[in-house]
């Protein structure tokens, strides 16, 4: 039986070897969705835990695991892609981290950020403190949108949200996208077209959940019963998460298949159409680049 690491620091810093051992469980690689989704099972992280949610919609674990790669990431251990792939580096491949290791990993970056934060302020931040769930020294983990298109959607009504949604899947391919506006229509928002290709296309039915909690298996059930001789497929649209039961329940086989989009892959939909967001290309200096031009190298024979 697994077991969570316990010991001191902060919290993230007990998920770093972990995110290591998961990549290389997984060929060296997995999209951000897959590591987490798979740590959480590994080391039995509590339905609670998993679903639990901060101030900003994030799911709290997965802002820890989050945050442990990041810091991998700054060490040169972990590589990850714009698309959101983890992927060991070659060093990460052959690293073996012990807690005193991520402890050490997690000092160094949050001092490099904690005297680059103090030179643009222009006076001494104070050393923070390390039972911090996050170390407000270091930058970001990513520029995004993400937290404010989350609040926006939540500050929609109800046939807001619907009408909303109804538009992102028009320009996500779908055709003659309608809102039901029926009431008691057992939990059908809406319906539409998916042009497969020139061919073939798939009915869909959709439903719109605009809220900060998590969707249940029995949810995801229910609406499939309404699926059901009406649509092939189904999709739940959610500003909030789905329970690891529910994920499980909307991929069951033999069963109608309900496509889940929680609040995470929804920002990423809007990002990726544009819809209602603007891009903005932010550089930041990347401090791990320049780590090791900082002493001397080898000299070179003339």
């Amino acid at each position: 039986m697994a077991r969570k690491p316990t010991s001191s620091g902060p919290k993230f810093v007990l998920w770093m070897p972990r995110v290591l051992d998961c990549l290389r469980a997984l060929g060296d690689s997995a999209t951000s969705s897959e590591a987490i989704d798979w740590i959480g099972r590994k080391f039995e992280v509590s339905e609670e835990e998993r679903t639990r949610v901060q101030k900003n919609n994030v799911r709290h674990f997965d802002n820890k695991v989050a945050w442990a790669k990041q810091y991998l990431a700054w060490e040169g251990l972990v590589d990850s892609s714009k698309r959101g792939v983890w992927a060991l580096t070659p060093t990460g491949k052959a690293t073996i981290l012990t807690h005193e290791a991520s402890l050490a990993i997690y000092r160094k970056w949050a001092a490099i950020y904690r005297e680059r934060k103090t030179k643009k302020n222009g006076k001494k931040t104070e050393e923070a403190p390390e039972s911090e769930e996050v170390d407000e020294a270091a930058p970001a983990i990513q520029e995004t949108a993400g937290d404010d298109l989350l609040e926006v959607l939540l500050a929609l009504t109800p046939s807001g949200f619907e009408r909303i949604c109804m538009r992102m899947m028009r320009e996500s391919g779908f055709e003659k996208v309608e809102v039901t506006g029926k009431s008691h229509d057992q939990g059908i928002d809406g319906i539409g077209i998916l042009l497969v290709n020139r061919f073939v296309t798939i009915k869909v039915v959709f439903q719109c959940k605009r809220y900060s909690g998590s969707v249940g298996r029995g949810q995801v059930a229910e609406f499939r019963n309404s699926v059901m001789g009406r649509a092939e497929k189904g999709i739940i649209i959610t500003t909030g998460a789905f329970t690891s039961e529910a994920i499980r329940e909307a991929t069951r086989d033999g069963v109608i298949p309900i496509e889940l989009v929680d609040g995470e892959k929804l920002v990423k939909i809007f990002e990726d159409l544009e819809l209602g967001v603007k891009p903005k290309t932010v550089y930041e200096v990347d401090h791990s680049f320049f780590e090791p031009f900082k002493t001397d190298g080898p000299k070179v024979k003339r």
